[in-house]
């Protein structure tokens, strides 16, 4: 029997939605009579729940112990379905590596850099990838402020998005002055850097990468339509009365416009490190210019949510798949 210790949670702004997370996977694993899901609920403090309310520690030794010290079981391999902090930042991770103990998803290094959107940018670059143009902000003092205002002017409408954030957390859509010092202001409430992208009249373009039977899979872009008074924002991700509509197949794409997102895909895949899935964004202009907007390393996986979409239309279970990767890791 392979003990599956399944964090969700982490105490954050998505914390929610890495609860129903979590829910998707264990659904997906009930089937399999070789593994033991223990799924527990980390809080703000790093803190591990089952669903009774009981603290749990996991230890050095692989074990997870309960605070009365019985209930000692030995962790095999873990899935940490933790959106944001401390799962798509690599902290977890990097306990993980300490322990020794197998996990699903990206490593440390790579979380950490895509998870930071100034970062992500960065290498996206060196990688020779065109991404959205932008300015970065280290601080909300005059001449930092001026950069914004000068790319508020230049550009006409921008996005104002809080460096360390998932899930469109932290991005505001500012279209004039008046609006700009409020959006600097929550954006550096939330982290200590901030970045300014021009705003870009697009069809918002994604695909599944993940690895299967040793191979990448890329999968064709979906599509997400957000309404034309807002855009792909938490709220129209996550909730429950969300007007985006999605499309697991792109309509339209030429076929070179395909072959560049399936190229710069695995270029991201590759030159970025990625380990067994990713969800990779792209904005297509009017123009007909493509831009990789951003790599998740830990995609939601809620109902409306396109990953597990993609895998099914690419032919792929996403339990079984899973399954796969846990008795591969885990195998002796």
């Amino acid at each position: 029997m392979i003990n599956t210790l399944l964090i969700c949670g982490g105490g954050g702004s998505e914390h929610e939605v890495s609860v129903r997370t979590a829910e998707f996977i264990q659904r997906q694993l009930q089937a399999f009579d070789d593994l033991n899901i223990i799924p527990v609920e980390m809080d703000g403090n790093g803190r591990l729940a089952d669903t009774a309310g009981r603290v749990f520690q996991l230890g050095q030794d692989r074990h997870l112990r309960g605070g009365d010290g019985d209930n000692d079981t030995e962790i095999h391999y873990v899935i940490p379905a933790i959106h944001g902090y401390p799962g798509e930042t690599g902290d977890l991770q990097s306990m993980l590596e300490l322990y020794g103990i197998p996990y699903f998803g990206c490593g440390p290094e790579a979380s950490k850099t895509c998870f930071n959107k100034i970062s992500a940018k960065l290498w996206l670059t060196a990688l020779g990838i065109d991404n959205t143009p932008y300015q970065f902000l280290c601080s909300n003092d005059a001449e930092e402020v001026a950069k914004a205002t000068m790319a508020l002017e230049k550009w006409g409408e921008i996005f104002v998005k809080a460096s360390n954030q998932g899930s469109s957390v932290g991005c505001y859509k500012v279209t004039s002055a008046d609006e700009l010092a409020e959006a600097l202001e929550q954006a550096f409430g939330l982290s200590p850097y901030v970045l300014v992208e021009k705003c870009l009249k697009v069809r918002e373009l994604e695909v599944a990468a993940y690895t299967h039977g040793g191979k990448l899979v890329v999968t064709p872009p979906g599509e997400v339509c957000a309404p034309s008074d807002t855009f792909y924002s938490y709220e129209e991700k996550y909730a429950e009365g969300s007007r985006a509509v999605t499309h697991v197949e792109a309509q339209g794409l030429s076929d070179a416009q395909l072959g560049w997102i399936q190229a710069a895909s695995r270029k991201a895949f590759t030159g970025l490190q990625l380990k067994d899935l990713s969800r990779i964004d792209f904005f297509l202009t009017d123009d007909g210019d493509i831009y990789l907007n951003e790599v998740n390393t830990f995609p939601g996986m809620t109902p409306i949510s396109m990953f597990p979409k993609m895998m099914e239309n690419a032919g792929h279970d996403f339990g079984e798949y899973l399954h796969g990767l846990i008795k591969a890791a885990t195998a002796s």
